[in-house]
């Protein structure tokens, strides 16, 4: 995490200190001040930028072209109405900040590196009308304020995940959501590729997953009693999907966090190759119920490996610094009643040479309730921790909802603590680095409404109530953090399970406009957040939105999708 630190400037004649001039920036700016009069882009205005600047320019007159119709030239030549792209190593406004300054010649953005000129490239972009959004040209004034901006965000993590094993995604779509976050300043897509119910990555050493684990014969519709749609369902991206993917994040500063399910949400890939599972005698099918199936990686050898090659894929197709491999929900059933599971515990001194199955089952907790033995806890651990250090051993750091702290944690682990807070305060206290996802506050598949309010016609959703002013009050830094460990807080993400979003509008309409308020809770210095100004600033954003077709929930009271 790393704190803004207030910077000085010079202030633009009239400018009224404290004054917001374009209130609708989202997120709200850590320092902004009015000045006079406003600055106007015309045919003739020019784009300044020279070296490492260049690829922002450059993506700045593609922003601008479609809705004004100016192909607006780039270069180092400067002159008066002109927008300049400076940047400067030395500059204090850290990795991801930046100045801007905008008046009646020109606008000028500074920054010490490339993400900080693109997140003042979204801030100029948000101060034009909405129309600036469209692809094709709109006949119009394009005027900003006179404005004096430093900026820089609270939080080095801020993120999205999107499961498309439960639903399918086109790619088209990922990349549609990716450019979304980076316009409101999110740097992270935490793309949740494998699960029961799907296989969503081409590895070519292994076909059948993509062959076999990418398509399940329907989906669940209900639990209680549980119905089925009838229909099959299936997709996956090919390496070379991915490779596009993943340069389209790169050029908007986003780093994407691909997820491969470990140990447990592995029915796909067993059902593509049964020796992975703890019954390889027995073909099983991709799943097509949601909750957690009882079927597990084993954890022999020839499994650790198979894992280990489908990770040499994933760190060459995703070259950002982690790699998810789950962790979470895994039941110990099946471990509990394997003679293989029974005999690698034996062999990394989790249970006596005398154990046998019959005691993992037998076992009770300290109220005499029927429990996992902790022996069962001590394998998960020691099979993440296999997984940690051959990450590692490639210069990649392992991520991991917070059941990986079940058993011990793995000395490279960063922890997502989605059980509440208490995991992440715990990784914390121990040194480790933690995103904060308490599913109260940042799981997106829960309701926007309470079911059975007046009116109430919201899509399907999971169990609780989270609306929009419990997103923006949310705040990733828990009071009962010790100040000295403040530091391991990398940030937060939204959490968007797919179970009952069976298509791209059904994602953005639980999606927006709680990922506006999510964006700027992990940006603004917290003196600046205010709910009020957030509500003020919604129209205008969600025109925004409007303007890229993004299917947003309205604020005016529950609606179902439109």
């Amino acid at each position: 995490m790393r704190m803004f630190v207030v910077l000085s400037f010079c202030c633009l004649t009239g400018a009224a200190h404290g004054q917001d001039a374009a209130p609708d920036i989202v997120p709200r700016p850590a320092h902004l001040q009015r000045g006079s009069g406003e600055y106007v882009l015309t045919p003739a205005t020019r784009i300044v930028a020279s070296g490492a600047a260049l690829p922002e320019a450059a993506m700045l007159r593609d922003y601008l072209r479609p809705a004004t119709g100016f192909d607006l030239p780039v270069g180092a030549h400067d002159g008066a109405n002109a927008i300049r792209l400076r940047l400067d190593p030395k500059a204090d406004t850290g990795s991801e900040g930046y100045r801007l300054v905008s008046d009646a010649a020109g606008v000028t953005i500074a920054a010490a590196q490339p993400a900080g000129l693109f997140y003042g490239i979204q801030t100029l972009r948000q101060m034009l009308p909405a129309d600036i959004y469209r692809q094709a040209p709109v006949r119009r004034t394009w005027a900003l304020p006179a404005v004096a901006i430093e900026d820089a965000p609270r939080f080095s993590w801020r993120g999205s995940h999107l499961d498309v094993a439960r639903h399918f995604m086109p790619k088209a779509f990922v990349m549609k959501h990716i450019e979304l976050l980076a316009q409101h300043k999110m740097n992270v897509f935490h793309w949740h590729l494998t699960d029961d119910q799907g296989w969503r990555i081409e590895i070519k050493r292994y076909p059948r997953l993509t062959q076999v684990g990418a398509w399940r014969r329907d989906s669940m519709v209900a639990y209680s009693p549980p119905r089925y749609d009838g229909k099959p369902h299936g997709g996956f991206y090919t390496q070379d999907d991915i490779r596009e993917v993943v340069a389209w994040a790169a050029a908007r500063h986003v780093t994407i966090v691909p997820e491969i399910e470990m140990p447990g949400h592995a029915l796909a890939a067993i059902a593509a190759y049964p020796a992975l599972g703890n019954n390889p005698g027995r073909q099983l099918e991709v799943g097509r119920d949601w909750g957690v199936i009882p079927h597990v990686f084993n954890v022999e050898d020839g499994t650790i490996v198979f894992l280990q090659h489908v990770l040499d894929e994933v760190m060459d197709l995703f070259p950002g610094p982690y790699v998810h491999v789950g962790g979470d929900e895994c039941p110990k059933t099946e471990w509990a009643h394997s003679p293989a599971a029974l005999a690698r515990m034996k062999q990394v001194g989790l249970v006596p040479a005398t154990a046998t199955l019959q005691d993992l089952q037998d076992y009770r907790d300290a109220q005499g309730r029927p429990a996992a033995h902790p022996a069962l806890h001590g394998l998960q651990s020691w099979f993440i921790g296999r997984m940690d250090a051959y990450l590692a051993q490639h210069g990649r750091r392992l991520v991991g909802w917070d059941e990986i702290l079940d058993g011990g944690l793995a000395p490279g682990a960063t922890v997502m603590s989605w059980h509440g807070e208490a995991g992440g305060i715990k990784a914390a206290g121990a040194g480790h680095d933690v995103v904060m996802t308490p599913e109260r506050e940042t799981y997106f598949d829960f309701y926007q409404a309470a079911p059975g309010s007046p009116g109430f016609r919201e899509p399907m959703g999971v169990r609780d109530v989270t609306t929009l002013a419990r997103v923006y009050a949310y705040d990733p830094l828990p009071a009962a953090l010790p100040p000295g460990e403040a530091n391991h807080v990398l940030g937060s993400q939204a959490q968007l399970w797919t179970e009952y979003m069976a298509t791209p509008r059904d994602v953005e309409y639980m999606a927006w406009p709680r990922l506006l308020a999510l964006a700027e809770g992990l940006w603004t210095p917290p003196s600046r957040k205010d709910y009020g100004r957030f509500e003020r600033a919604m129209p205008a954003a969600l025109d925004r939105l409007q303007a890229q077709d993004v299917n947003y929930r309205p604020l005016d009271g529950p609606r179902g999708p439109r």
